[in-house]
């Protein structure tokens, strides 16, 4: 008799435990929000600095900024003649069929030449000329923002 009534006792100690540590059906979102603002601010602070990084010194114009959705294919003349395509020195008569395959929207593509001030006018005109001669029409000068003063 004893042993029947620690047996039925312990059962309902069990229920009862069981009962006071239900599963919750809430999910807890905090360590979510966390995490993703966290991750908002890594990308705020990196976006900036995923720009071409071929370091070239641009020269200055008063010409409005163009707005655009789409990461653009950038060509950059250093001032020694070099060619690079996204930031991947390339020789310059392989500049046109590297850059037919990556471009997605063929001809369409829209692309920026980069140019050192101190280049001379020839090497930059080279690009845009052979660019011009494969096709390519929607092609960009990239240059600094003037600074007023």
């Amino acid at each position: 008799m004893g042993m029947s009534v620690g047996n039925g006792g312990g059962s309902n100690g069990r229920r009862r435990h069981l009962r006071r540590h239900a599963p919750m059906s809430e999910i807890n979102v905090t360590p979510f929000v966390d995490v993703m603002l966290v991750l908002l601010i890594i990308f705020m602070v990196a976006a900036p600095l995923l720009t071409v990084g071929v370091p070239i010194d641009l020269p200055e114009s008063r010409a409005k900024q163009l707005n655009s959705e789409t990461q653009p294919i950038t060509i950059s003349v250093r001032a020694g003649g070099q060619v690079f395509l996204q930031e991947t020195e390339i020789p310059g008569d392989e500049l046109i069929p590297k850059l037919k395959a990556i471009a997605k929207n063929g001809y369409d593509e829209r692309l920026y030449v980069r140019g050192d001030k101190s280049t001379d006018y020839g090497s930059v005109m080279r690009i845009m000329g052979a660019l011009n001669q494969a096709g390519y029409r929607k092609i960009g000068l990239v240059t600094l923002q003037e600074q007023d003063g």
